[in-house]
């Protein structure tokens, strides 16, 4: 995996695409951090004669990154039978959108795309930890299974198997229909919360809608999903009638069209849209501090 690298500078250009894996595979980019500062550290504390040996070292940092993520994942399915309410993926800002611009935060290193939607993600969350290093490796950056059998300590036979069962419950997940039309709908939502009509939320949403945020018991959030469009209609307008002076922003969140809530100019929740047929089928409210921390610059 990965490409000769000879020099320091350009073993150090292998970050982004190792945190670009690495987020695909957590769904958290802090741990995606992490586990990619981890394999670094690991390359630099191999003696040299040993490093030497690698004929790529990118493909041995990759190799290592994929390993880390799979004990993180394995550990993380007993972290989030404690965590407080539901746990959804940390959200991501596009950087065009009023942002400082490219620097030192590993989300400047992001590549949005498809398999970075919250729809996706979400579903990548009920895979096995192998399905989803397997599946997440051959599908997205087209690796042969002869290397990710390196990963998992399988055989390349046995992580053809492993992609094959998580593709299925990746059909799950709905292809982002055109930008425009969702960038409408999120407007026309926006604009009827805004307004508190839940006569225009209710038409806005489907009425099997489903709404599921994250505050981790750090912060005031429902624990379970609001079900029924109705139901999430009038969850919203109270939400609005208890934060006086909130702010919505229409932002990229995860590479679709969503909304930023701001009260005091802090960035308090940030919503992402699944949207069919110009309704919200699903609503995904991020509210938990510690994984709004790339929104703080948010312009």
């Amino acid at each position: 995996m990965g490409t000769s690298v000879t020099g320091a500078g350009e073993l150090a250009g292998e970050r982004g695409p190792l945190i670009n894996v690495a987020y695909r595979l957590l769904g958290s980019l802090s741990e995606a951090e992490d586990a990619v500062q981890e394999a670094y550290a690991r390359w630099y504390a191999l003696p040299r004669d040993r490093r030497d040996e690698v004929v790529s070292p990118g493909a041995w940092l990759t190799t290592v990154t994929g390993r880390i993520c799979l004990d993180v994942l394995g550990s993380a399915r007993a972290r989030r039978e404690r965590y407080v309410g539901a746990w959804l993926p940390e959200p991501l800002p596009d950087r065009a959108e009023g942002g400082e611009g490219p620097g030192a935060d590993p989300a400047d290193l992001l590549v949005m795309d498809e398999s970075v939607t919250t729809a996706f993600l979400v579903v990548l969350e009920s895979m096995t930890p192998a399905e989803r290093v397997a599946f997440v490796l051959h599908d997205v950056f087209r690796y042969p299974f002869a290397e990710i059998a390196g990963v998992l300590g399988r055989s390349p036979a046995a992580c053809k198997q492993l992609a094959s069962s998580a593709r299925r419950r990746a059909r799950l997940a709905r292809t982002p229909g055109p930008a425009a039309e969702q960038a409408e709908t999120v407007r026309r939502v926006k604009e009827a919360w805004q307004a508190k009509d839940i006569a225009a939320l209710v038409d806005l949403l489907d009425p099997a809608a489903v709404l599921t945020a994250d505050g981790g018991g750090l912060v005031s959030s429902v624990l379970h999903p609001v079900e029924g469009g109705a139901e999430i209609a009038r969850y919203m307008v109270a939400i609005a009638d208890l934060a006086p002076g909130l702010e919505l922003l229409e932002r990229t969140v995860n590479g679709t069209p969503g909304l930023v809530a701001r009260q005091a100019g802090a960035v308090g929740t940030v919503a992402s849209f699944e949207i069919d047929g110009g309704r919200v089928t699903r609503i995904w409210a991020v509210r938990n501090p510690e994984k709004l921390r790339a929104w703080t610059r948010d312009g």
